[in-house]
């Protein structure tokens, strides 16, 4: 069965946007570390070349996210993101909405069914894994569902002191490897703990 894998920046105080959903801070917090930057993109593009299937948020879809990675995609290789952004435009995406039927993006479908039959028929595909970035609502709801199957949350090393968090209720978790960067991120996989355990 394929697995269900969310990738996500964090705040070191649990948000992963500002309350208007602003991620201004993840780019500019820490010292700057250009290798690490470099084993970070390494790590998406490994992470996002193990799946072959991207879901999102109507929120985050309709932002212009698939518009903004096809753009570094097609008109920007000299950029670093390039290769994660070739990944991203070439990838199977799905964006869930209870009100939207079409959404702009290459290899972009609309699901408006139930969540979890949704996402559960997914994993049960042939194919590679099944990668999430956001936003931070949709994230919010696959967690609740228990449908995360592995977590690589980048802790950065900033405070907001509001914002929007992922987590509406208590999560068990097992950490299962960390990368800490001289940036001061940090790079951790974490396990879903099954209930009762």
């Amino acid at each position: 069965m394929r697995k269900l894998k969310l990738q996500i920046q964090m705040t070191v105080d649990g948000f992963v946007g500002g309350p208007n959903g602003e991620n201004d801070w993840v780019f500019v917090s820490g010292t700057p570390d250009p290798e690490a930057m470099q084993q970070i993109i390494a790590f998406g593009v490994g992470l996002a070349g193990g799946c072959d299937t991207l879901l999102l948020g109507r929120k985050l879809a309709a932002s212009g996210f698939c518009g903004y990675w096809e753009n570094v995609a097609d008109n920007q290789p000299d950029n670093p993101w390039h290769p994660l952004a070739q990944l991203i435009a070439d990838h199977r995406k799905i964006a869930f909405s209870s009100t939207e039927t079409t959404l702009p993006g290459r290899n972009l479908e609309v699901e408006n069914g139930d969540l979890a039959t949704a996402v559960q028929a997914l994993k049960e595909q042939p194919g590679k894994d099944i990668l999430v970035y956001g936003g931070a609502g949709f994230v919010s709801s696959l967690i609740s569902l228990n449908l995360i199957d592995e977590y690589y949350i980048i802790t950065n090393p900033v405070a907001i002191g509001a914002g929007l968090s992922i987590f509406k209720e208590r999560k068990l978790l097992k950490l299962d490897s960390s990368v800490a960067y001289k940036s001061g991120k940090v790079l951790n996989k974490y396990l879903p703990v099954p209930v009762g355990s």
